[in-house]
């Protein structure tokens, strides 16, 4: 009698496994970000999943973005907040050199990814957080600059400080080839925490960084964002980086789930993310908060 409700059992967990591993279940994994930006496209994702579908969503807690595209070909992560050049260069070891003449990065690192990975983007969200050069406000004033091209006459009276990965030399978007590509020659180039970039500009121990367009920390610490008007960084438009085979999975449960999450497409500028990020920074607002809020007056959820 033991052996028979002992072989019961486990044909039922057998049976149990078997149909755990031929369905997805009605929960999409979305990763979350090590800063406010990706944390509140992460809650939008959520919140649209979740107002538009019979799906329910899970944020899972951040780890490096490329942990997180490693998990996501693995199948074990279904989105994330992403940009082309992530994609492209961080992601699939590519170079923006690599990018045919008169096509985009956005669009070169979609082909690529599709042929070569398990994932690609969904529709660009309208912003480019990419690298940007900038001052304190005092020091622009100081020496009247608005272009990187504006700072050669002055780097050598200048510290220039940003993250250890920017003085990484395996890539071409680095402090080096910066400098040889504007003929900067600054006083020192100085490699700095990240978490202690801002506070550094504001001491004035470092005089130069580079900051991303949409990170809402730079308001606070009045900084003046310089034009890249030689073009040295390429773009970094935001988008949604989904599994390949996600909405094939989904299919029969959330038929409008790729238009649900393209939803977000086009819906922001680099101005109002800074903002959003701000609010989440700053005004010490959680991301679910001011991410609900947004999506409410944008017309995409109900209150």
């Amino acid at each position: 009698m033991k052996k028979t409700i002992s072989l019961l059992l486990c044909v039922l967990l057998l049976a149990g496994v078997l149909a755990g591993c031929g369905s997805k279940g009605d929960k999409i994994i979305i990763l979350d970000g090590e800063f406010a930006e990706p944390e509140l496209v992460a809650e939008m994702a959520k919140l649209l999943i979740e107002e538009h579908t019979d799906l329910k969503a899970e944020i899972k807690d951040a780890m490096s973005p490329i942990y997180g595209y490693n998990e996501m070909n693995a199948g074990k992560i279904d989105l994330m907040l992403s940009y082309d050049g992530s994609l492209l260069v961080t992601f699939m070891k590519k170079d923006d050199s690599d990018v045919p003449e008169g096509m985009t990065t956005y669009d070169y690192a979609n082909e690529v990814a599709k042929q070569q990975t398990n994932v690609y983007l969904l529709d660009k969200l309208g912003l480019n957080n990419t690298y940007q050069v900038a001052v304190r406000q005092e020091t622009a004033d100081k020496y009247n600059l608005e272009t990187v091209s504006d700072l050669v006459a002055v780097a050598d009276e200048l510290v220039f400080g940003a993250e250890h990965k920017f003085f990484d030399e395996e890539s071409s978007i680095r402090y080096k080839p910066l400098c040889k590509f504007y003929n900067l020659n600054f006083k020192e180039g100085k490699s700095v925490d990240l978490n202690l970039k801002y506070s550094a500009m504001e001491s004035g121990n470092i005089d130069v960084t580079v900051v991303y367009a949409t990170d809402g920390l730079n308001a606070k610490a009045n900084l003046k964002i310089l034009k890249d008007d030689k073009g040295f960084f390429p773009d970094y438009n935001g988008a949604i980086l989904v599994r390949k085979d996600l909405f094939d999975d989904y299919r029969d449960k959330a038929p409008n789930l790729e238009e649900v999450l393209n939803m977000l497409g086009g819906q922001f500028t680099d101005e109002s993310m800074a903002q959003l990020s701000y609010e989440v920074d700053v005004n010490g607002r959680s991301p679910e908060e001011v991410a609900r809020e947004f999506l409410v007056e944008k017309g995409l959820i109900e209150s």
